[in-house]
């Protein structure tokens, strides 16, 4: 029966669904922390982790604040960006009925929470090893109002102008991962390079941590995609399964090629493998059949592995930025590999079941096999102007914000920080053993704090 707790209008399985699928989101950021804080090298260990870390914290209160109601609020500029304002703040529209789904909006500005925040710890990848803190600091709340906010409402949005337009991203591949790849990117750019000791070697200082990491990053993809239908359907069941199984493929993809061109399976390049698989089926998890998943998990396993063993060495800008974990390969090019293909492999029923009764989302193929070729057409080029939206969108604004925060504090450390790292930056150090083999006792932290043990 209903109660004040408990309005006719909530379904508790799917609000139980959704809340947990935001957990394993939240996970995934953790995740990335984990990861960030293994793959880098050991005098970046705290470093590359913490400023993940913050950027998860720093979202809440923003996106708190300002960021939902932007992203999913009443249009404030040619359905491009919502109207800023305090709605979340307040306990009359948190606990009313969402715009979408059977749950109170709480839910879902909790959900959306955890997917902003994810997208600025993406970024923090392409940067670690040589930003300053303090920009990083400055970074997190300027990117988030000015570049996610407008990426989430134009697609995301169902006031949006690409959304109604007929754009087709799923759970994320161009407002999330296309937009990671090329914000953090173009960051790269304007914040510069790692000291050359650092990019010529950059070894992980614990793969086993940096395996656990991606271990989570990976099963709670789960709710990444499966959260998507806002609901508790056979829809999030199949995105959920498309997910793991494009996932595991591709993975298995980038390993063979690892072994063929290397002689030896790298356990670094299957976590890249892995997240490849990941970002390429979001844009698509629940709008695909399996034998697509299936062939998806190949390509996201072979053309990223292309475009970052072999065009990125021929390429002369390419090689010029110095994207620290390759964020460009995996998250902008598996995130515009997974969106053309949603618009080649989407399927009609599957699209009724996410998008309703609108017959302007089609897959190519399927347009062609039902005589509907120009509204597949239409719809591929409808996936290549999101794309282009969020790649203009993202160089153009993530350039600003890195020329202004320039203006008011450097955006890359001192080559002597960039030299020793954590212990310069923030006076702490992950290991006992550090550097080039001294001990905890002998580094600037463990006199400044044990001065008994000198």
């Amino acid at each position: 029966m209903a109660t004040e707790a408990a309005p006719e209008w909530l379904n508790k399985g799917d609000n139980s669904w959704q809340l947990t699928a935001s957990s394993f989101v939240a996970l995934q950021s953790i995740g990335l922390v984990i990861i960030y804080g293994g793959i880098v090298k050991k005098k970046w260990a705290i470093n590359s982790a913490f400023m993940a870390l913050y950027a998860f914290a720093a979202t809440l209160i923003f996106w708190t604040l300002w960021g939902f109601r932007m992203s999913f609020g009443n249009p404030l500029f040619l359905d491009v960006v919502g109207q800023p304002d305090f709605s979340v703040l307040t306990q009359k529209f948190m606990l009313a009925e969402g715009f979408v789904g059977l749950y109170p909006t709480a839910t879902l500005v909790f959900f959306q929470f955890v997917f902003a925040a994810i997208t600025l710890v993406l970024i923090a990848g392409a940067l670690l090893g040589r930003m300053n803190f303090k920009a990083w600091m400055l970074f997190v709340p300027l990117w988030l109002t000015f570049s996610y906010t407008v990426g989430a409402f134009s697609i995301w949005s169902p006031k949006g102008f690409l959304f109604k337009a007929g754009v087709m991203d799923f759970a994320g591949g161009f407002v999330i991962h296309l937009s990671s790849g090329i914000a953090g990117f173009t960051a790269a750019y304007w914040v510069g390079p790692r000291i050359p000791k650092d990019r010529e070697s950059f070894p992980p200082n614990n793969i086993i941590m940096t395996l656990v990491g991606a271990g989570l990053l990976w099963i709670g993809w789960a709710g990444f995609n499966g959260g998507a239908p806002y609901a508790v359907n056979i829809d999030s069941s199949l995105a959920i399964y498309n997910t793991h199984l494009c996932t595991a493929t591709s993975l298995l993809v980038w390993l063979c090629l690892d072994y063929m061109k290397f002689g030896k399976p790298s356990v670094i390049g299957a976590v890249q493998g892995m997240v490849t698989g990941l970002v390429c089926i979001t844009p698509a998890a629940g709008l695909v059949q399996v034998w697509a998943a299936l062939i998806m998990g190949v390509l996201s396993g072979s053309i990223p592995w292309f475009t970052m063993m072999v065009l990125h060495k021929k390429i002369k800008f390419l090689k010029h930025v110095d994207d620290t974990l390759a964020i460009f390969h995996t998250h902008a090019i598996a995130g515009t590999l997974g969106g053309l293909l949603a618009g080649l492999f989407a399927e009609p029923n599957l699209n009724r079941l996410f998008f309703g009764d609108d017959p302007k989302f089609v897959g190519l193929i399927y347009a062609i096999k039902n005589g509907r070729t120009s509204a597949g057409l239409h719809q591929i080029g409808m996936q290549i102007a999101g794309m282009a939206f969020i790649l203009v969108l993202n160089v153009v604004i993530t350039s600003i914000i890195c020329l202004i925060i320039k203006i008011v504090t450097p955006l890359r450390l001192s080559v002597e920080e960039m030299t020793i790292g954590d212990d310069t930056v923030h006076g702490e150090d992950a290991y006992a053993v550090w550097g080039d083999g001294e001990t905890y006792e002998q580094s600037i932290h463990g006199k400044q704090l044990y001065p008994s043990h000198v």
